[in-house]
């Protein structure tokens, strides 16, 4: 009888053990398991795909709100601009957002503002000829430029509304000929188109001449020019990504929003435009002067064609 009892206590032991490594396998194995998942995620995450923006910088030079007062501002034009991620001088101001594959601008009230204005600016000139800025184009030879951007942040007044910024221009240019004839001191002359993103909308703002029955070589001089009443788009984009078209040809400019909301000028105003020399621009022209004050504008892709 003991010795079946020995026998029988034998095979319990043996069955408890054998229960119990079994169970502590299980244990490792599941703990194994987790660490692969966990490993994989880790994996997914280190694999992020590294977005770059839509845009050939090869006919483009920059502007940034550095250099040594008025007049002085940095400007980087090809082939330096191509090296821009890189560049300790344009990083602060011109950059790649590689998350969200945008290419951003950022601008802020300095002390060093173009000579005709006292604004900053984080901004793209069209170069038609990389390097010079001789060579532009005229409304009777055509011109098309498409962006998609949007709004990337930006400070408040002291009222409350958003600090606005000019997202778009169309800027004439005097030739050397025309400078001469009125005496002028350089090639300026005034910007045809300023597109704004206002409060988020999209403002549009155009010039008129003061005397329609002035002659070619009075309507050279920017006195000549007024501002018109402005034009506000009906879409809200706010901070939303929105595409913009700007297209050009003798007498006419039309600017659409989005592919699906237009705004047509056709006037004597845009026939006798065409006397004037223009180039695009696009970026951050931004609008105050307040202490404290920036905003970032990403751009998605931004093409132009003759």
């Amino acid at each position: 009888m003991k010795h079946f009892r020995k026998e029988i206590l034998s095979i319990l032991l043996i069955a408890f053990l054998s229960v119990n490594a079994t169970s502590q396998t299980d244990k490792g194995g599941v703990s194994e398991s987790e660490d692969k998942v966990e490993t994989k995620k880790n994996k997914k995450k280190k694999r992020k795909k590294i977005k770059l923006p839509k845009i050939d910088l090869s006919h483009w030079k920059v502007t940034i709100p550095e250099g040594e007062g008025k007049g002085k501002t940095i400007n980087v034009e090809p082939p330096e601009i191509f090296d821009y991620a890189t560049n300790e001088v344009l990083k602060p101001f011109m950059y790649n957002d590689s998350v969200k594959g945008a290419l951003v601008f950022y601008a802020y009230p300095s002390n060093s503002v173009t000579a005709n204005t006292k604004y900053s600016r984080s901004e793209l000139r069209e170069q038609m000829v990389p390097g010079d800025n001789n060579v532009n184009w005229t409304f009777p030879q055509g011109a098309n430029m498409k962006g998609k951007l949007e709004m990337g942040g930006t400070t408040r007044d002291s009222d409350g509304k958003y600090h606005r910024t000019i997202i778009m221009q169309i800027h004439g240019r005097l030739t050397n000929e025309q400078r001469d004839l009125i005496g002028a001191k350089d090639n300026n002359a005034p910007p045809i188109l300023k597109i704004y993103w206002d409060n988020g909308k999209i403002r549009v703002k155009t010039k008129v001449l003061k005397n329609l029955s002035a002659s070619d070589e009075e309507i050279l001089h920017e006195e000549a020019w007024d501002d018109d009443e402005g034009f506000n788009f009906e879409q809200e984009v706010g901070f939303r990504k929105f595409t913009l078209e700007v297209k050009v040809s003798e007498g006419k400019m039309v600017i659409i929003l989005n592919g699906n909301e237009y705004k047509v000028y056709e006037s004597i105003h845009m026939r006798r435009w065409g006397v004037f020399e223009n180039y695009f621009k696009a970026g951050n022209y931004f609008q105050t002067r307040d202490e404290g004050a920036y905003s970032k504008i990403n751009y998605y892709e931004l093409e132009v064609s003759h």
